[in-house]
């Protein structure tokens, strides 16, 4: 049975045919560049699009679940190594290649310094600092500094939520690697590359964190393994990081994947953490688009049953979020094992040995690992991508239509006499005047509905992302300001570790809790609304095409018609109209992506100063107490006050920050993002409807101008003619068996 593979490279022949076909014409003197120009177009976009086309798979999970000993497996060999923790915000990116490659893209001069200034917002001890310059890791003097004041701080500054904290492990990291790293670094985004031979180098960068925290982005090459070089498999993040910041990169990634594979281990099973990222993913609408890998341990399970037993409960669980979910339990790192048997260290040879003895386990691994792999492609080259060979090919078939179209016409022009080849083509030029005209009004009609579109996007954005009447940024701002502190909890930390180390980690604490809520409420529900606004485009616009349509086949069955009456008279079948793509394929053809959602959690409070002299003032106040005998409520009052009022600031100021960024961020949304939807859907449909007129619009009165001016060798061009029709009609040939093979693919079972 054909595969979508080899459909799609039936259909890059079939264009390359009709490419050379232009060839062919331009041969016979007079058939001028100009007739073919829209065809070649068409033909040069598809070849384009299918050629630049990349499936896109997300491998996610909790951190330890065997997301990259999984992906390791796919291709065969050991070419991932896992992160440096959770400082590594990047996404690892892999296609097979004809050799082995490791391309790092590094962050900016500007990036780092902006990572670190985020990391340094209410940091204490920071006298050493000019308030008025930013924080620049490439003088030497602030890395001293810098690392002066991350030694004095103690292990509560240290400490957040039971872990490290974020903020001193990416300063740290960033100092630690700053030697080691320095010279691949500038003020554009560096690259590096390392192939063959050199490949494994780049583990050097992705295990070690105080290098990793330095990347932006990772992408591999691999030369093994079964994955199609259009399929890229990421690896990403750990979706249970302490840094809300991986969870917003995870998301972005999401909205630009095809197919999710979720991995769980069989060592836990279905953890907190899962049902939370994976309702995560539901409030994102993309839910349908995920299946589960259940990891299998083989040395956790002392028997078939009781594996099964764990997937069962498993399922159960996602079931909940996830009716009926697609579950594939095998072991990774058997599989991977079993195909680096003869590179193995005697240590790995002895547990592959080992799991070999259990053959329940063994065969039930391999079985369902075959199940996997077989419904694997189905997956990502089924439903949309099957459309989208078919439009591919039906527009290919109404530009081998218009040049066989062409072709019987100059067969006939060349035996006629001048004067009836002159009122045939007076009266075809009079015809194709009427399906230009066709044309204008769908484009007006388009153009107006693109306009009251726009204008009724305008109105729904606005009142989404609205600070006084949108629910998300008053969710966000209620937040804010019904976040607690229990400032009885710090008033130890006040008298031990003074005001600003005190207002650092409370800032710690309410940062760390807004970005949660940021990613597990509020980015969702911003992808929804895109999502759903999106959807509405397709189908406004969508149900505006069949009345022109009607129009479009009168004004075909009226050409022919006028044809037959010159006796110009063939079979031709017309073709029919091409579905618009769905929005994804849309937007993957245009390369629209939606603004990151991290763009607006870059938030900064700049209310140090102002509550250190808060702190100041009621230092003050205390000791006037004190001269007038008033009574003094508690031990370091002042110092709670000023606190009091510095986390008052920093609400403000935070609300303040987001209302900023998030109009901005509006503001994308509408000119950089669904504005041009509208326009990428509207020029889908109005390809859809017009790409049939092609086939009628060729100038066909050059040839006849020069049989009149005699400039023409009737018989070298009826002999040309004569080779293009037979070429025509083998192309349809096979454009209806491509046809019939992609309506065979897209019906075989999933």
């Amino acid at each position: 049975m054909a595969t979508y593979n080899s459909l799609k490279k039936d259909i890059l022949q079939i264009n390359k045919d009709i490419s050379g076909l232009f060839l062919d014409a331009r041969s016979i003197t007079g058939t001028s560049d100009h007739t073919f120009a829209d065809w070649q177009k068409t033909c040069d976009a598809i070849n384009s699009q299918m050629s630049g086309e990349i499936i896109r798979v997300a491998v996610v999970g909790p951190i330890k679940s065997g997301k990259s000993t999984f992906i390791n497996s796919l291709f065969k060999g050991e070419y991932l190594k896992r992160g440096a923790g959770v400082v590594t915000s990047i996404v690892t990116r892999i296609r097979n290649g004809k050799k082995l490659k490791a391309k790092l893209l590094f962050k900016s001069w500007n990036e780092i310094n902006s990572d670190m200034e985020q990391a340094l917002v209410l940091f204490p001890s920071l006298e050493w600092r000019n308030e008025n310059y930013r924080f620049d890791i490439r003088q030497k003097k602030e890395r001293m500094d810098l690392q002066k004041a991350l030694i004095s701080l103690n292990s509560e500054h240290l400490i957040s939520n039971g872990a490290r904290n974020v903020n001193n492990i990416l300063l740290t990291s960033y100092l630690k690697g700053y030697e080691k790293i320095k010279d691949m670094i500038s003020l554009e985004t560096p690259t590096s590359q390392y192939e063959n031979e050199l490949f494994s180098e780049h583990w050097t960068f992705v295990g070690d964190g105080s290098m990793a925290v330095y990347l932006k982005d990772v992408q591999l090459e691999i030369d093994s393994g079964n994955i199609d070089s259009n399929i890229e498999i990421a690896d990403c993040q750990g979706s249970d990081s302490p840094n809300p910041l991986h969870l917003a990169m995870i998301q972005d990634y999401l909205l630009l994947t095809h197919l999710i594979v979720y991995v769980v281990s069989s060592r836990t099973g279905l953890r907190e953490a899962d049902i939370k990222f994976l309702s995560i993913i539901k409030k994102m609408g993309i839910i349908d688009n995920i299946i589960f890998v259940i990891n299998c341990d083989f040395s956790e399970h002392e028997s078939i049953n009781d594996l099964k037993s764990l997937i069962e409960n498993v399922k159960e669980e996602l079931a909940i979020i996830k009716p009926s979910p697609e579950i594939y339990s095998l072991s990774a790192l058997f599989n991977l094992f079993k195909a680096q048997r003869a590179n193995l260290s005697q240590k790995d040879r002895l547990r592959l040995e080992q799991w070999e003895k259990e053959p329940e386990l063994t065969a039930f691994s391999d079985s369902e690992a075959a199940r996997f792999e077989s419904s694997f492609y189905n997956r990502l080259t089924k439903g949309s991508y099957s459309l989208l060979l078919k439009n591919h090919l039906e527009r290919l078939r109404i530009v081998s239509f218009g040049m066989e179209r062409l072709i019987y016409f100059n067969q006939n022009m060349l035996t006629r006499d001048a004067h009836s080849a002159n009122e045939i083509v007076e009266k075809i030029k009079k015809h194709q005047e009427g399906m230009r005209q066709i044309e204008l009004v769908i484009k007006n009609t388009l153009a107006g509905s693109t306009k009251k579109i726009n204008h009724d996007l305008k109105t729904d954005i606005e009142r989404f992302f609205d600070i006084r009447s949108g629910d998300l940024l008053q969710g966000i701002i209620e937040f804010i300001r019904d976040f607690k502190v229990s400032y009885q909890q710090y008033e130890e930390n006040l008298k031990a570790f003074g005001f600003p180390k005190t207002l650092y980690l409370v800032f710690q604490e309410f940062k760390q809790a807004l970005d949660t809520y940021m990613t597990e409420t509020t980015n969702p529900e911003v992808i929804r609304f895109i999502r759903e606004k999106e959807k509405q485009v397709h189908e406004n616009l969508e149900s505006i095409a069949d009345p022109f349509d009607v129009m479009v086949q009168d004004a075909i069955v009226g050409y022919n018609d006028m044809m037959e009456n010159f006796g110009i008279v063939r079979s031709f079948e017309s073709p029919e109209r091409i579905d618009l793509p769905d929005i994804d394929t849309i937007k993957a053809i245009t390369g629209l992506t939606l603004p990151p959602a991290v763009a607006y959690m870059r938030y900064t409070a700049k209310i140090k100063t102002e509550a250190v002299m808060r702190l100041g003032f009621y230092t003050v106040v205390k000791f006037f107490k004190k001269i007038l005998k008033k009574p003094i409520e508690r031990k370091n009052e002042e110092g709670i006050l000023a606190l009091q009022a510095g986390v008052l600031r920093m609400k403000r100021e935070t609300e303040r920050s987001m209302a900023f960024f998030f109009k901005d961020y509006q503001e994308n949304i509408k000119f950089q993002y669904m504005y041009k939807i509208v326009e990428a859907v509207s020029n889908s449909l109005y390809e859809s409807l017009i790409d049939r007129f092609q086939a009628y619009a060729a100038d066909l009165s050059n040839i006849v101008e020069l049989i009149n001016d005699k400039l023409i060798d009737k018989e070298q061009a009826s002999t040309t003619l004569q080779e293009m029709a037979i070429t025509t009609g083998k192309i349809e040939e096979k454009i209806n068996t491509v046809c019939e093979n992609i309506r065979t693919f897209a019906l075989a079972d999933i």
